[in-house]
């Protein structure tokens, strides 16, 4: 059982197999499309993108990391200075397969397209932030949502309404209240002073 053995074996010895990669990496760095069978180019992506992670590190020992891939200087010179700036700033994903519908003649293997997703020299506009749209007014809604919060907003009438008179009836009874006391205190007033009258009289006239 091939336990702890990743990646597909090809028919091939090990040497043959890893030449067979490096070769398809450098077709890809060269032309950055190649056609492949499926199985091969979703392999040599395994290959291809940590090439192109360490043309974002940039420095001389990923430049010789990367020539113990490709062998070839001028090769990893153009990994490191035209298609390493294309991806600056981007987390993974340099490559894509697309699947062909025709598979290959011969043996009927299924073929597919290894491809950047960035082109060498290719300027890169940043997208603008799309503004968020605005929220729909009340009026604009559908009858479906204005018929609850119409009757939310009638209830809500209704219910002012009804604090407004409950307010008035207050009033006019406190109103009420004070003219009584009002009332009461004058008629006090009134007693006292009749009380107070005779009194006075009876003095004067002793």
């Amino acid at each position: 059982m091939r336990h702890s053995n990743a990646g597909k074996k090809f028919s091939r010895t090990p040497s043959h197999r890893k030449a067979l990669l490096r070769n398809l990496a450098k077709a890809l760095l060269s032309h950055g499309r190649i056609r492949t069978t499926e199985t091969k180019a979703k392999e040599l992506r395994g290959i291809v993108e940590p090439l192109i992670t360490l043309a974002l590190r940039n420095d001389l020992h990923a430049r010789r990391l990367a020539y113990r891939v490709l062998g070839n200087h001028s090769l990893v010179k153009r990994l490191f200075d035209e298609i390493g700036p294309v991806f600056a700033g981007v987390p993974g994903g340099y490559t894509r397969v697309v699947k062909l519908a025709q598979p290959r003649r011969g043996d009927n293997a299924p073929l597919a397209i290894i491809e950047l997703t960035r082109k060498p020299g290719e300027v890169i506009v940043p997208s603008a932030k799309k503004a968020k749209p605005a929220k729909p007014a009340v009026t604009a809604a559908p009858e479906a949502i204005q018929a609850p919060r119409a009757a939310e907003l009638k209830a809500a009438a209704v219910e002012a309404e009804v604090e407004t008179a409950q307010a008035d009836a207050d009033a006019a009874t406190a109103e009420a209240a004070t003219e009584s006391a009002e009332a009461d205190a004058e008629n006090a007033k009134t007693a006292t002073a009749a009380d107070d009258a005779p009194a006075q009289d009876n003095t004067k006239t002793a």
